[in-house]
């Protein structure tokens, strides 16, 4: 036993799963990094079958996807798997994210696992992106063309950027190529910023959700908090496979069921619903450098977020302004989402500008105020 636990790759399990001290009143919310961690190990381990399937050349990769789910023993369940499985690892990760915006779990002295949790957000992004383009459906290659093309705006090098990705003038079965190489290799650069993340989470400690942080209030985390993750694991896994058996292409666009055709363009092209917050940023913006740049800053303010708000207590359960304000941000980041999947005519193109709008001034300007005023009403109640 003493030589096992002298083994610091053993110590580093035994630490984490058993001894590692953990804040008694924290919730359910806290569930979403492990279920997180699910469902990348579920993305990785369907995707390594999957490969051994997929042909990535342009005439044959629709085709290599109907012979995974129609002549492969279990292979509709592995495609199913892997195609909702992206839709719910985005769904936990952002539900996890509001719950660390809510909680303020960005704070000093979790900057630096924030940064790490931005990373791997920007990394599932590119991942699922390249690996949407894989079905070499419709949907698929309309939205690899828009998105791709985009880079052509940024000037001098954009052009060169653009053969670059492609790999030729032309989107052709070199980019889908280099695509699946992408996306075969990524989920394993984010495995490895998971384990920066889970490390220096477990060097600065999880959150409090009263803001409140003393010793004598944390308690190991087995059996107590184990216990909730494996419930957790237990209800998502349920409403998962009711997708995957009853729903699997309810998350998906019917388009990309039709082979890719270079000449017939789709009437309204849309990317998977997981990109639509982003898309609708773009899209806000009618110069597409202007729209890249204004996407660029959305991703950094909510990665300079440690850095831009500062919290006395570091906890949003006692005030009332910023709940309310946060509440909103929450329906109006849903709303912008539902917004990127609509034509670009009034009023939706509008919506879109001014919810954009509200996003950066929630977080640039309307935070740091609403605490402001917050403390300042408390102290005059007291």
């Amino acid at each position: 036993m003493r030589f096992l636990l002298n083994n610091s790759l053993l110590l580093f399990v035994y630490n984490t799963l058993l001894l590692y001290p953990v804040y008694l009143n924290i919730s359910y919310w806290w569930n979403y990094g492990v279920l997180a961690g699910l469902c990348l190990v579920i993305q990785i381990v369907t995707g390594i079958f999957l490969a051994m399937y997929y042909v990535p050349f342009s005439d044959n990769a629709f085709y290599s996807v109907e012979h995974i789910m129609r002549d492969i023993n279990w292979g509709w369940l592995l495609r199913y798997c892997h195609a909702n499985g992206a839709s719910f690892f985005f769904l936990v990760v952002y539900i996890h994210i509001f719950r660390n915006i809510y909680y303020q779990s960005y704070l000093k002295p979790r900057e630096l696992l924030w940064l790490l949790g931005v990373i791997i957000l920007l990394l599932m992004i590119i991942t699922a992106f390249v690996g949407y383009v894989l079905p070499w459906g419709q949907m698929s290659f309309w939205a690899a063309t828009v998105i791709t093309s985009l880079f052509s705006a940024i000037p001098v090098i954009g052009n060169d950027i653009l053969v670059l990705l492609w790999g030729a003038y032309s989107v052709s079965y070199v980019m889908l190529n280099r695509f699946f190489s992408f996306h075969y290799l990524l989920p394993f650069i984010i495995l490895l910023f998971v384990v920066l993340h889970v490390v220096v989470l477990h060097d600065r400690g999880s959150s409090n959700p009263v803001g409140l942080y003393l010793s004598k209030d944390k308690i190991p985390f087995s059996p107590y908090f184990v216990v909730k993750d494996f419930f957790g694991f237990y209800v998502f896994l349920i409403i998962f496979f009711i997708f995957v058996f009853f729903y699997p292409n309810y998350l998906g666009h019917p388009d990309n069921y039709i082979l890719a055709n270079p000449l017939v363009t789709p009437s309204h092209i849309v990317p998977e619903w997981y990109f639509l917050f982003f898309y609708a940023i773009l899209r806000s913006i009618p110069n597409k450098l202007q729209g890249i740049l204004v996407l660029a800053f959305a991703l950094s303010v909510l990665a300079a977020l440690p850095f831009i708000i500062n919290f006395v207590l570091k906890c949003n359960m006692f005030r009332n302004l910023n709940k309310v304000f946060y509440w909103y941000f929450i329906v109006f980041s849903i709303l912008l989402g539902w917004l990127g999947g609509t034509p670009i005519e009034f009023p939706f193109f509008q919506l879109s500008q001014f919810l954009t709008l509200f996003y950066f001034f929630y977080f640039l300007v309307f935070v740091n105020i609403l605490v402001s005023l917050d403390t300042k009403f408390a102290f005059k109640k007291a």
